[in-house]
């Protein structure tokens, strides 16, 4: 066993998000919280679907488009540190499995949140704003954008 050494994985951050189970893990996470928020005696069912929404993407957000970095020492040439969590997954390759999981599981919720708010205008434009904001960080021309212009690694 070699203490102190980088990790054989190339960036094990994203070696999660190909492993046996997330996606149902991810799932069960997003029902969990919608129990959850239903158990609140003063909150409605569209106000419900309306917090699940919003509390799933912003939390996607910050996960996947926010923090930089890795929490591992990985042997790239510390280039990991540089990009987010989606930048990272499946090393920047465009419409893999774990992508289109994650970009598509906003969009579902998003449908069942409109459906369940019955369209009303103020959950319905929450809901599409909380939408665009993790669905426009994906887009593959945005990577490596950043606030004060283009930078691309």
């Amino acid at each position: 066993m070699n203490v102190g050494v980088a990790h054989s994985e190339v960036n094990p951050n994203t070696r999660v998000m190909n492993s046996r189970g997330i996606w149902l893990t991810y799932a069960l996470g997003v029902g969990v919280l919608h129990i959850v928020l239903l158990s609140i005696p003063f909150f409605s069912v569209p106000v419900v679907w309306t917090l699940t929404n919003v509390i799933h993407n912003l939390g996607m957000y910050v996960f996947m488009h926010a923090v930089k970095g890795t929490p591992f020492e990985t042997p790239d040439q510390g280039k990991a540190r540089l990009l987010t969590h989606w930048e990272q997954l499946d090393g920047g390759v465009q419409f893999t499995s774990s992508r289109k999981f994650f970009t598509i599981s906003p969009i579902i919720l998003y449908f069942l949140a409109s459906f369940y708010t019955k369209y009303n205008t103020t959950h319905f434009v929450i809901n599409t704003v909380s939408l665009l904001s993790v669905l426009i960080p994906k887009l593959p021309q945005l990577h490596g954008v950043r606030i004060l212009g283009i930078n691309k690694y």
